[in-house]
């Protein structure tokens, strides 16, 4: 699930998975973080969910998947958009 808030200096998205699925670390990669595993790893919420937060600049698209243990990738459904295997973030 993706949240966002906009901001002046960007838009602020939260990238949102419950805490056990998929099991272990997950990192979310990215256009934005030059396709990096683990810069930025969704940690644990009170609310019994996990996240990350990154300011991204406003009215761009960029291109996504998340990165579990075991070398498992997979989309964010919430996204909306598709460009080949990656989930495309509109901000």
């Amino acid at each position: 699930m993706l949240e966002r808030v906009l901001r002046k200096d960007g838009t602020e998205v939260t990238f949102v998975l419950p805490v056990d699925v998929p099991a272990g670390p997950v990192s979310v990669v990215g256009d934005f973080n030059g396709w990096q595993p683990g810069v930025h790893t969704l940690e644990p919420r009170r609310d019994g969910k996990r996240a990350v937060t990154l300011t991204l600049p406003s009215e761009r698209t960029h291109s996504f998947r998340y990165l579990a243990a075991g070398d498992y990738w997979f989309n964010d459904e919430s996204a909306g958009d598709r460009e080949g295997p990656n989930s495309r973030l509109h901000t």
